[in-house]
């Protein structure tokens, strides 16, 4: 071990020009970052150095041990500890005998290549990600976040995942391989949700990575690339990137208050021929619609006369905020129209990425091999994970929690835009789900007010990305999970660019 040791310390100190007894010495500081608990002056002195560094030229010499000892009133100890974490992270490179430097970039392995063939080996793109990138983009720590797709971290059933994931870890045959379909007892949680177990069996179930994944795989799977899908109109920006991704030909049918307009569908269904009609009939994303009891039974005969199915994105099922969520479609089908899409991401945390696929029949043996084809099945700690999570008694205290934080916060929202900008604005108030659609006058640019926003630090989306063709308006999607003093503060500035317009 000794030998080991000696070894590896005469090989760092021939790369970074240190003797071994300073080497010897530095292996210690940087175990000592992983051993030793971090404290703030530690992490002041290491963003200090950061900071220094994203200014700098590469080669620039940093400020000497002792500047630093003064200037943040640490020990020398300290100091050797940042200097190290930063030499950890590739940033600054020491040079006995002259000081700290910051470290010259390497030269990049694509300088000089030519990828000007792989564009007309790749083709036409099939679909246009760009939206869904930039929704899905990490945002700027201090960005006003007033459009998301997940609950924020203070919402999040983060204490229940952990607690679920560590006895999950522990359990050897769970990291072995599993079936296609997923763990049976989590395919029965999701199938006794449906109508009490009376519509689906655990059989019927298929648990997916996700509920995107699991969107984009039904499409594969029930529609040929070139043939036409009918979706609302707005509809969920994701299914719209899926649908394009697979080469589908998308058809928008509109939607007024009671949700899809049936006279609509049925004519796009002859005139098309087509065989899918994705569907969001609760809270849909982004105008929050609900569809009314007395339609869900006509949407259901008409796709039943088509010979077609639908697909129920029933994706904010938890988040409903007045009463109990009118029972999906699914509940009402009894010929295997409807292939049903529950995912846990919404109401638990993002990086729950479980979701369930139940459906019937021949589609049912498709999407079976269609899943196979995908990833095999999904990891088996975080299905133990999720059932352990939506079976643990704190599960139903989560699901209450954070209706009440976001009837709080919708209100705080709508509350700030009659403040602000009166009836300049046009919305509805949601009933469920965490997004409001707010029409702007036709005048004003969604793109430009969104990237107008974005500059004064504030998230929004512009709605265009939300209708499958030629928008209806100009609409934003405001999303109210924030915390009620980042909504006020973020429609305030909003009200700032809005109002000179007006």
């Amino acid at each position: 071990m000794a030998g080991n040791l000696s070894s590896r310390l005469w090989v760092v100190s021939a790369v970074t020009g240190f003797n071994v007894e300073s080497v010897s010495v530095f292996s210690r500081v940087v175990l000592s970052i992983h051993l030793m608990k971090t404290d703030n002056r530690l992490l002041a002195v290491i963003q200090s150095l950061r900071d220094a560094v994203a200014l700098a030229r590469p080669g620039t010499r940093l400020p000497s041990v002792r500047t630093l000892i003064k200037e943040h009133h640490v020990s020398p100890a300290t100091v050797e500890r940042a200097f190290a974490q930063l030499v950890v992270e590739g940033l600054i490179e020491p040079r006995p005998g002259q000081g700290t430097f910051v470290r010259e970039a390497p030269e990049s392995a694509s300088e000089g290549s030519d990828f000007s063939w792989q564009s007309a080996a790749l083709g036409a793109a099939r679909g246009d990600s760009g939206f869904l990138g930039k929704l899905l983009r990490v945002p700027p720590a201090d960005s006003l976040i007033l459009s998301m797709g997940y609950l924020p971290p203070d919402l999040q059933a983060s204490g229940l995942l952990a607690t679920a994931l560590r006895q999950a870890a522990g359990r050897s045959e769970l990291w072995d391989r599993l079936p296609i379909e997923g763990l049976e007892p989590l395919r029965t949680w999701f199938a006794r949700e449906i109508g009490n177990g009376a519509v689906f069996s655990p059989h019927d179930v298929i648990i997916y990575g996700g509920g995107q994944a699991a969107i984009a795989s039904i499409f594969r799977a029930l529609v040929p690339p070139g043939r036409p899908i009918l979706v609302e109109t707005p509809t969920y920006t994701g299914a719209i990137s899926a649908a394009r991704a697979a080469g589908l030909l998308l058809v928008p049918v509109a939607m007024d208050e009671h949700g899809v307009r049936p006279e609509l569908l049925a004519d796009a269904f002859r005139q098309t021929g087509a065989r899918v009609f994705y569907s969001q009939p609760t809270f849909s994303n982004p105008p929050g619609i609900v569809m009314s009891t007395e339609r869900r039974a006509v949407v259901l005969d008409i796709a039943a006369k088509a010979r077609a199915f639908i697909v129920e994105d029933d994706w904010a099922r938890d988040l409903h905020l007045t009463g109990i969520a009118p029972a999906p479609l699914a509940a009402g089908d009894r010929n295997g129209h409807v292939v049903y899409v529950r995912s846990l991401a919404k109401s638990a945390a993002p990086g729950l990425r479980v979701a369930a696929v139940m459906a019937r029949g021949a589609a049912l043996a498709r999407l079976r091999s269609a899943r196979g084809s995908d990833d095999f099945f999904v990891s088996g700690p975080l299905q133990a994970a999720a059932l352990a999570v939506v079976s643990a008694p704190g599960w139903k205290r989560h699901l209450s929690a954070i209706r009440a934080a976001l009837i709080e916060r919708r209100d705080a929202l709508v509350g700030a835009l009659h403040v602000e900008l009166g009836n300049c604005v046009a919305f509805q108030i949601p009933t469920g789900g965490m997004h409001l659609w707010l029409r702007l006058p036709d005048h004003i640019s969604d793109i430009e007010l969104a990237t107008e926003m974005a500059r004064q630090g504030v998230v929004v989306s512009a709605g265009r990305a939300w209708f499958p063709a030629d928008p209806e308006g100009s609409f934003l999607r405001l999303t109210y999970a924030s915390v009620p003093a980042s909504l006020r503060e973020g429609i305030r500035r909003i009200g700032q660019v809005i109002k000179p317009q007006i």
